[in-house]
């Protein structure tokens, strides 16, 4: 008669690694062992643990691994699992064995001049880099701030170019390629800007730009009649959506020969009025520089839109996510809403996961929800929630070596490190201090640099995240 204090099972894994892998002969291992035990029991298996008789020999030491059933990672004992699911011991169990997640340890820390509201990075394997048919050197980050300016920075925490212009707190930043960013912000404004990376000079680029100094506005795009909080750019067909509080998505080009012009109006000098002195002190100020009007405004939210992203098949399709407590797909050829999820709470963020066919969005009730779009619409729209943050879930970013993994931003000072297989996050990563007192803003997982953060507390902090996913 079985053990009931045991369970027979068999290891697999998907490690491409030959040396990583070991039989699958069935054998009985106790209930109680969690991720721990089962890595030791692993590794023995593979002959990671020195023995007396092999003091001589090169040491190989043991391998940290993760272990799924039935495609959900195990984070407690096997009897917890088998007690959650309606499992007896006698169950025969299948466990996949990965190689575990590491912390993402503290790398480095920038300083800013106020607050980070944005985050975006590039580097050689970066899309803005490869879809433009260029060739960079080193990594970069790119920041927007409350003090309206956007900055870059190289890795050893310089300050190489300071972007000025926007008359009010930037929301959000993008890399279109290395000579072209964009950025948004509660001025009502999506301005294109030129820059240089390195000397690199791209070509194809408009011919008529060369009086643009670096650094300089190239278009004002205008077309929100609120502030502009978040932006996405499709690299391969040049275009950019925007998120507006007026309740709607701008789409754009990331060429303003593209757009329409707008003209300056003329203000009336007999108006003394301060905001209308301001208003004609910057129109002045701005003069100059060209002025487009959007390919199209899409409207359909009855709310301030938070997020928008293009969906990572189709360039055709778009995603948006608002304070409506919506989720909508749009048709970017037709300017038409095709799909509407609704679910209880604000919407503040949005990212596809598209090797694992899901939609997460933060939201302002804390957790994080989980969607597949092509399943058919119905009242219950959610797959799962993911649970852990205590504040407004305001940013995520996917990791660049896992399709199941994305970090997230939230109000309550941390980041948190998400697998979709199991419901409880990884890692939480604090500030270099330990501190969770400042909301952090952003975040974006850079396959080089590493996980980036930035929030109140006017600092970029980089923590490691090459290796802890593979």
């Amino acid at each position: 008669m079985p053990d009931k204090n045991q369970i027979k099972i068999r290891f697999t894994t998907n490690e491409e690694d030959e040396s990583l892998k070991v039989e699958g002969t069935p054998l009985f291992v106790p209930i109680s062992l969690k991720r721990f035990g089962l890595s030791e029991i692993v590794n023995h298996l593979l002959g990671n643990y020195k023995t007396d008789q092999e003091e001589e020999e090169e040491e190989r030491k043991p391998i940290p691994f993760n272990f799924l059933i039935n495609g959900e990672l195990l984070r407690t004992s096997i009897e917890d699992y088998l007690v959650r699911n309606g499992l007896s011991s006698e169950a025969f169990l299948t466990i996949e064995y990965t190689r575990a997640i590491l912390p993402p340890s503290f790398q480095a820390s920038f300083n800013n001049e106020d607050w980070i509201s944005s985050i975006d990075s590039i580097n050689k394997t970066s899309t803005a880099v490869i879809d433009s048919q260029l060739t960079i050197t080193d990594p970069k980050i790119l920041s927007g701030s409350y003090d309206g300016v956007v900055r870059t920075y190289n890795m050893s925490g310089k300050v190489e170019k300071q972007y000025v212009g926007h008359s009010a707190p930037i929301k959000s930043v993008k890399w279109i390629s290395p000579t072209r960013i964009v950025s948004c912000g509660n001025d009502k404004q999506v301005r294109l800007w030129k820059t240089s990376y390195e000397g690199v000079v791209d070509q194809n680029e408009e011919n008529d730009e060369d009086e643009i100094e670096d650094g300089r506005t190239l278009a004002i795009l205008e077309g929100h009649k609120a502030p502009v909080v978040n932006l996405a750019v499709n690299q391969k067909t040049k275009r950019i959506l925007s998120a507006g509080y007026d309740n709607a998505i701008g789409f754009w080009s990331t060429n303003y020969k593209e757009m329409a012009k707008i003209e300056i109006p003329d203000y009336d000098s007999n108006v003394v009025s301060t905001s209308s002195k301001k208003r004609r002190k910057m129109a002045l100020q701005d003069s100059t520089i060209r002025r487009r009007s959007p390919l199209s405004l899409l409207s359909g939210h009855t709310e301030p839109v938070e997020g928008v992203i293009f969906d990572a098949y189709d360039t055709t399709v778009g995603y948006s996510v608002s304070q409506d407590h919506t989720i909508k797909t749009w048709d970017l050829v037709t300017s038409r809403c095709v799909d509407t999820r609704t679910t209880g709470f604000s919407l503040l963020s949005v990212l596809q996961l598209p090797q694992v066919n899901l939609i997460a969005s933060g939201s302002s009730a804390r957790h994080i929800n989980l969607h597949d779009p092509r399943v058919s619409n119905t009242s219950e729209v959610v797959n799962a929630k993911l649970v852990g943050h205590t504040n407004f879930v305001v940013g995520l970013s996917a990791s660049p070596h896992n399709a199941n993994m994305f970090a997230s931003s939230s109000h309550d000072g941390t980041v948190k490190v998400w697998d979709v297989r199991a419901d409880k996050s990884l890692y939480t990563i604090t500030r270099e201090d330990g501190s969770t007192k400042k909301k952090i803003f952003d975040v974006c997982w850079d396959n080089e640099i590493g996980i980036i953060s930035g929030g109140e507390d006017k600092k970029i902090q980089i923590n490691k995240g090459t290796d802890i996913a593979k």
